[in-house]
């Protein structure tokens, strides 16, 4: 039986990821408009990640029969720092989706609903590789600095990146 409650807090975890689709595709916005492609690309590819893990929710709601519930998001922010402020600020967002999708496992096993537990699971998994991913380039940045060749690099480094397989076509 899929939980109600769990259905619920689901739908808000649906939010929650288009809500960091949002983000990640302002910060691509700013980035753009300050001349580092690369690091668009990939907060562009990130935001696209996002948008599929939505939908990951969205269709395991409607596979258990339950109701997608789609709630508003808000206006994301739209002025940064630099590119160490973006990637420090992707870091603690991911950080703050962790603790909700940690909540929403805790609620799942109080609520004795292991096919969400499963779906839950592969989120935790990959809440680890967005915090490591997110928290690398934070300590590069953090030890190249603002300006230089060394950032041009990195700039092109990240443009390198590929879509994941949620995201292949």
């Amino acid at each position: 039986m899929f939980s109600k409650k769990v259905q619920d807090e689901m739908n808000l975890q649906i939010k929650y990821e288009l809500e960091s689709a949002y983000i990640y595709l302002s910060i691509a916005a700013y980035l753009d408009s300050i001349t580092f492609p690369g690091m668009a690309h990939w907060m562009k590819l990130q935001a696209k990640e996002e948008e599929a893990h939505a939908m990951k929710f969205y269709n395991f709601i409607n596979d258990r029969g339950g109701r997608v519930e789609l709630q508003a998001i808000g206006q994301p922010p739209v002025e940064f720092q630099s590119p160490l402020d973006v990637f420090e600020r992707a870091l603690a967002h991911e950080q703050k989706i962790t603790g909700n999708i940690n909540d929403l496992y805790a609620l799942a096993f109080e609520e004795k609903d292991y096919p969400s537990q499963l779906l839950l699971q592969w989120f935790i998994d990959e809440q680890v590789e967005e915090e490591s991913n997110a928290g690398e380039i934070v300590e590069i940045l953090k030890r190249i600095g603002d300006e230089g060749h060394a950032l041009l690099m990195l700039d092109k480094e990240l443009g390198q990146r590929q879509p994941g397989v949620e995201n292949a076509e």
